[in-house]
């Protein structure tokens, strides 16, 4: 979890893994067992079971009885630290209980028992990012969804501040007559914007605590508040970045389930956050966290979200923030919407200007105005035999009396940037510049330093470093600029921290799905800032892909109340197709290097929010359409009932490859001595009743053809649907010069342009 002395630094927070940025996180990359006790030899398993054909489960009496049969003697006892702490409905056929590894072992090898495992620890991975994203009052895509209104976004995080100004209830009508759940708070902290809230955090306890879901990270504030938080006029972080904040989809409900504390957040109160939304009533879900990759059966994330998708619910993930290395994703399984992070056009300015002259942009929450400009000495914190100096790390400035006065240049190594600027100060530094490692590249992070800093480009960092090698007395001193807006052209570029495909456990489906706004924005908070005592009008700077997540939750509400009867496959499908792949300069998106990036970067590309209401062609997938594909991946039968919750029999089944299930990307391979792949696909007329459509093909390097048939679709009724083929061929003969080449195959029409990409690997 987030270190409170970061609580603001737009670092990763990682949840199932916080998908946030400056994280101590407890991750399950370590190998961590939630809830263990070692007191009593107790550790937190889940059980997943086979659901019974004759007897019937009417309430959730009978169902936890059912449970109980399960457990041994030892553990079925009223011993409140011990047995079961949730039971499940919907989202998983088992419970989670607190066991001794014997008990654990005496229950899988019971009848009806699917698996027995130890619950992991998971981590926890604004006033401008609507009008980035194209949304303006009074027109466009906020009029046709009425701002989402109706529509009740549930978020899986920390908690809430509920009385936060982004959760007013004006102009917020009722919530719809579906819903079912409850709020926790006292008094009238629930309201028409704030429907639900409740806290399934069990870490210390047998049974989950009714306790409110105060939100002591902030996290969850932020999260919610960016998804569907209410129009806060004058809303502002340490004085910049002013302007009026508002969620993506400001008239939406929201339901908030609490699974996440100091302490990280659990498999098992994750899971029993999900079964209490689907059972609720929520459309959308919202979940800024993950784990590591991992089968789908295996990865109870990918378990709950397919039950909710079953109940209608689209589940939006983010994707991680583990970049920007390849293969580093989250949240894979092709029900999910995975979301990486881009950057904006808004910066928080500050330039390090040294003694020759040179200046180099780069960012800062922290804008002192008394800062005196003039040129200080300036000294490099990297110590020969000593690596955590260059890194400013805690402790390892603490006698370097010659840094008094000076200002500092400390290597950003994606840890505690807030405590760096700490160490500086502590060892008598008057300022830091934070420069980036080669992986951080251009991306850079508006954090709230305790004393003069600016955080710069890997590129600036190393001419800062020469020039302190090589000047006789090296100077330099900062100069803060506040908000600036429109001058970065280069946007929406992916950041560094975001994660990289290829899909490790179904490479025939492109993840991550989309890219969002996750670079410092601007959401609300529920500790003031600064001088500041107004804990209702608190907003915080935050950056990580469980920034552009909520986002795209947002963004997905407005769909679902534009389009009530779109299933969340259609309202994926919509937010895919209609992605852009430019940035504001018209030309392809860049990742960290300010490079073209790669599709495993980017996905689709960037939401166009706009553009999803009308996509004129659809990709649907119903709930059933996914056993074949299960099959195809090679999962046995039980693996497949631990997800989907029913009986399933492959041998009886035509299963199919991953990249024949009917979703809005391609992605195909080449193995062996393949020379043709053939890909099926079908879509549904959501545009006019009376259309064509006629295919245009990017050329993908490595492959002769590329055929489609048929070359064009008609359509003459709405909701008809058509298929087509498309033929990938290559002669074998040509080495290919990379191992992945991408591009699309679009259909146009007078009106629409729908994007389908399309990846090749070649072995």
């Amino acid at each position: 979890m987030e270190d409170p002395k970061c609580r603001l630094s737009p670092t990763t927070l990682t949840i199932f893994i916080l998908h946030l940025i400056c994280i101590q996180s407890i991750s399950p990359a370590n190998g961590a067992i939630a809830g263990a006790d070692t007191r009593s030899s107790l550790s937190a398993y889940i059980i997943q079971v086979r659901k019974p054909t004759d007897i019937h489960l009417a309430t959730i009496e009978d169902l936890d009885t059912f449970y109980r049969s399960f457990l041994p003697a030892t553990a079925a006892s009223s011993n409140q630290e011990r047995g079961i702490v949730h039971s499940y409905r919907h989202v998983l056929s088992g419970f989670a209980a607190k066991l001794t590894a014997e008990e654990a072992k005496a229950i899988r090898e019971k009848d009806g028992v699917l698996a027995v495992r130890p619950e992991k620890a998971l981590s926890l991975h604004t006033t401008h990012s609507p009008d980035f994203l194209g949304l303006h009052q009074g027109v466009g895509l906020w009029k046709d969804s009425n701002f989402g209104k109706g529509v009740i976004i549930g978020v899986l995080d920390t908690g809430v501040f509920p009385d936060h100004s982004s959760f007013s209830d004006k102009n917020v009508p009722p919530p719809p007559a579906k819903w079912k759940g409850r709020c926790d708070f006292d008094g009238t902290s629930c309201n028409n914007k704030l429907i639900g809230a409740r806290s399934f955090i069990s870490s210390s306890n047998t049974v989950a605590q009714a306790d409110p879901p105060y939100d002591s990270e902030g996290h969850g504030t932020h999260t919610s508040s960016t998804a569907a938080g209410a129009f806060v006029r004058n809303a502002n972080a340490l004085g910049n970045a002013n302007g009026t904040a508002s969620g993506i989809a400001p008239l939406a409900h929201l339901a908030i389930y609490q699974v996440c504390s100091s302490l990280g957040c659990s498999e098992g109160d994750i899971l029993a956050g999900l079964d209490a939304a689907t059972e609720d009533g929520v459309d959308v879900l919202s979940l800024s966290l993950g784990g590591n990759s991992q089968p789908f059966y295996s990865d109870l994330i990918a378990t709950g979200a397919f039950a909710a998708t079953q109940k209608g619910i689209l589940v939006s993930c983010s994707a991680g923030n583990s970049g920007p290395s390849s293969g580093t994703l989250s949240n894979e399984a092709p029900w999910i919407l995975t979301v990486g992070a881009s950057s904006i056009d808004r910066s928080i300015k500050a330039t390090a200007r040294l003694g020759n002259g040179k200046e180099f942009d780069g960012e800062t929450l922290y804008q002192p105005s008394d800062f005196d400009p003039v040129p200080l000495p300036l000294v490099y914190a990297g110590e020969k035999g000593d690596p955590s100096s260059a890194y400013c790390l805690t402790g390892s400035l603490g006698n370097r009396s010659g840094l008094r006065g000076k200002v500092v240049v400390c290597d950003n190594d994606g840890t505690g940037r807030r405590d760096k600027g700490q160490e500086v100060q502590d060892a008598g530094g008057v300022a830091m510049i934070l420069v980036n490692s080669i992986d951080g590249g251009y991306t850079t992070f508006a954090d709230r330093h305790v004393l003069p800093a600016v955080h710069v480009s890997y590129a600036a960092g190393s001419d800062i470093k020469q020039y302190i090698s090589t000047a006789s007395a090296p100077k330099a001193t900062i100069l803060f600029k506040g908000t600036h807006i429109n001058g970065r052209s280069a946007d929406p570029a992916v950041t560094s921290f975001s994660s990289r495909g290829p899909n490790a456990q179904s490479p025939g489906i492109l993840k991550p799905d989309i890219i969002g706004p996750g670079l410092n924005i601007l959401a609300g908070w529920p500790f003031p800032l600064g001088n500041s005592t107004d804990k209702k009008r608190a907003f915080a700077v935050l950056s990580g892909t469980s920034m552009s997540c909520p986002h795209l939750s947002g963004v997905a509400a407005l769909l679902k109340s534009a389009h009530p009867d779109w299933s969340p496959a259609a309202v994926k499908s919509a937010i895919i197709t209609t992605a852009t792949t430019s940035n504001l300069k018209g030309q392809p998106i860049v990742d960290e290097t300010l490079r073209p990036a790669d599709i495993f970067a980017t996905g689709a590309g960037h939401v166009n929010p706009s553009k999803a209401v009308d996509p004129g062609l659809i990709y649907d997938t119903a709930p059933q359409d996914y056993i074949p594909y299960l099959c195809g991946l090679d999962y046995t039968d039980s693996e497949i009932e631990r997800i989907v919750k029913e009986n399933v029999k492959c041998s009886s089944i035509r299963s199919i490859p991953d990249y024949q299930l009917n979703y809005p990307s391609i992605s195909v391979s080449f193995d062996g001595s393949a020379t043709k792949v053939s890909v099926t696909r079908t879509v549904r007329n959501v545009g006019p009743a009376q259309s064509r459509y006629r295919s245009v093909i990017d050329p993908i390097k490595g492959l002769d053809l590329i055929g489609v048939q048929p070359r064009d679709l008609v359509f003459t009724k709405a909701n008809q649907t058509a298929s087509y083929r498309v033929d990938f061929t290559r002669s074998g003969k040509a080495k290919p010069a990379t191992p992945y080449a991408w591009g699309a195959v679009t259909w146009v029409s007078a009106k629409h342009s729908v994007r389908t990409p399309v990846v090749v690997r070649f072995a």
